[in-house]
């Protein structure tokens, strides 16, 4: 078994290595290029009045510079990588020490509404969703949440292979996040994709033929100029004709250059994901399937990418006056690269957003199998199909830190319904969240914070977070009613595994007594499966109708004068509760 830990350790010094020497070879590479220049200039300056030893100095001179400038850029790339896989590494280290705070929290996804994320605190700070979230894409991150949210227990099988084998992948993995973060301006993939299947091209296909047959005529004119064939004029009037041809299309060129350089640095790291992607040894079905999305015997997908991001950057060349006024008349630059991408754009405009798609869910992918690695003594579900939906051994809470997380044993059988009573504070509703974040986990492929898990795929339905809304004029009651109405209404078209964490805490005991057993009936009738929290212990009387229903306890003990908890389920129905005694010991009463 590996030991994260000491992976990320062993890393981080590494690159920090890496990082040393690399500073030193920029430092040597800088003070190359300055003494080259300083060097060419003074030797041409000396043989200035020797033609050819002149040009010939200024020749070799320029060539070593440009390598002298090529290796730095070089160096000062790795520099940025290795910097981003130190940091990588870092995060990781804190976050399995406890320390999780700097990751997203992914609060743009909570949803009151939906079927159990906010009941579980899977969005928001110190959640699920940061805890495991790895993402490097905006797209990718979206992914995630979909996927820990979409409630899908099919191919869970396939799933866990896939985690797994990406798991065994922490280089591949790092490099993939590392490699994203080299470019941090991104816009959604959604924006890009609609421009990209909604631009109407401007320029007609003659301009494709246009632009070559203009240039070669400029150099011709340069060179008989040049000679004295020609007068210089005349190459001055055809400049004058090639600005003319530009301008007349000046406003749609600089609209398409605005747009294009919005999407410019997004494919420039994206080509870089996708040869990342392309180049993994797979034999996850469910990780080839996307990979083969990307990869032809013809071109692959990378390669693609990156060509649209050279032509991105062709073009941007224009933003330099000089460069832009001299290419433009006399090479027709601007409208050359504007149907360059006009011809990228016919030609792929239908394929770019299944693309993107796979970039998430390798993004998202690389999330879920840094969980599976950092967590190398949690258990992947055995996937069983049974009468029982649930038998776990040691069991716990995956946000919990292991010295002071309390596991344990559950079972569930279909069509059961368990009733879990106990004093405040016992651990009633963290216990109510482990088994959804078990679910939802299992049905993701994830290893869960168990010894053992045996799991019948099942989807889950929460209530255990209800609250009244001011602006829509509802009552607490009124939000807890339509919650079990919305649970009413999903358990009509498909099987759920229901947790509920009180029943009509919005009404008088009586009231709340009466109704919550008539609930439960309903529930036990529909041949649901599910846990219930409660206080009350008239509740707890239905065991003696329905055998489908148990009753289990977590205590409170009282010793030294003081509360205390062992967090453990019992058999049984809870007699001991604290509410009386806190607010003595309070001095409240």
């Amino acid at each position: 078994m590996h030991e994260p830990f000491e992976y990320y350790r062993q890393e981080k010094l590494k690159y920090e290595d890496q990082l040393t020497v690399l500073q030193k070879k920029i430092g040597r590479s800088s003070f190359i290029r300055i003494g080259l220049f300083i060097a060419t200039v003074l030797i041409a300056y000396f043989v200035f009045q020797y033609p050819m030893v002149f040009a010939a100095t200024l020749f070799t001179g320029i060539v070593l510079f440009t390598f002298a400038v090529v290796s730095h850029e070089k160096f000062v790339y790795r520099k940025n990588l290795v910097q981003h896989l130190i940091k990588i590494n870092t995060i990781e280290i804190e976050a399995l020490s406890g320390n999780y705070s700097t990751l997203d929290q992914g609060a743009e996804f909570v949803d009151p509404q939906h079927f159990f994320s906010n009941d579980i605190d899977l969005f928001g700070k110190r959640s699920f969703f940061q805890y495991i979230n790895r993402t490097t894409t905006r797209s990718g991150k979206i992914k995630l949440a979909q996927m820990l949210t979409a409630n899908d227990t099919h191919d869970i099988v396939e799933k866990q292979f896939a985690v797994k084998e990406l798991s065994q992948k922490p280089d591949s993995r790092q490099r993939f996040m590392a490699l994203s973060k080299m470019v941090t301006t991104e816009i959604d993939n959604k924006i890009i994709v609609s421009w990209i299947e909604n631009y109407l091209s401007f320029l007609p296909e003659s301009m494709k033929k246009i632009p070559l047959a203009f240039s070669g005529i400029s150099i011709i004119l340069m060179t008989v100029s040049a000679f004295g064939l020609l007068p210089f004029s005349m190459l001055i009037i055809w400049f004058v004709v090639g600005l003319i041809i530009t301008l007349a299309y000046f406003k749609r060129i600089n609209k398409l250059y605005q747009d294009a350089g919005n999407i410019k640095s997004t494919f420039k790291q994206f080509h870089l994901l996708l040869d990342e992607i392309e180049n993994y040894d797979l034999n996850s079905k469910l990780l080839i399937q996307e990979q083969l999305k990307i990869k032809s015997s013809v071109k692959n997908a990378s390669v693609i990418f990156r060509e649209f991001s050279k032509i991105l950057d062709a073009f941007d060349q224009r933003n330099n006056m000089i460069f832009g006024v001299l290419g433009n008349g006399l090479f027709l630059w601007d409208l050359h690269h504007s149907y360059q991408i006009e011809k990228w754009i016919n030609k792929y405009h239908d394929q770019v957003e299944k693309w993107f798609e796979v970039i998430a869910f390798f993004d998202a992918q690389i999330s879920l199998a840094n969980y599976a690695f950092n967590h190398p003594k949690h258990s992947f579900p055995s996937i069983i199909s049974n009468e029982v939906i649930m038998e776990a051994r040691a069991l716990g809470h995956p946000l919990i830190q292991e010295n002071i997380r309390i596991n344990n044993d559950f079972k569930i059988k279909n069509n059961d319904f368990v009733i879990i009573t106990g004093a405040n504070m016992a651990g009633k509703s963290t216990f109510l969240r482990t088994i959804s974040l078990a679910v939802v986990m299992a049905n993701n492929g994830l290893p869960v914070c168990a010894e053992k898990l045996d799991y019948s795929p099942v989807k889950l339905i929460t209530s255990m977070r209800t609250s009244d809304s001011l602006a829509e004029e509802s009552s607490y009651f009124y939000a807890e009613i339509m919650r079990l109405k919305f649970i009413v209404e999903q358990m009509k078209s498909e099987q759920y595994f229901i947790i509920l964490d009180e029943i009509l805490k919005g009404t008088n005991s009586k009231d709340k007594a009466i109704g919550s057993r008539k609930f439960v009936e309903r529930l036990v009738k529909s041949g649901s499966t599910g846990i219930i929290a409660t206080h009350d212990l008239s509740l707890c009387d239905i065991e003696k109708d329905y055998d489908q229903i148990h009753n289990k306890y977590f205590d409170a003990l009282l010793k030294n004068d003081e509360l205390q908890f062992d967090y453990l389920l019992k058999e049984g129905i809870c007699t001991n509760m604290n509410a009386s005694f806190l607010l003595k010991k309070m001095e409240i009463i």
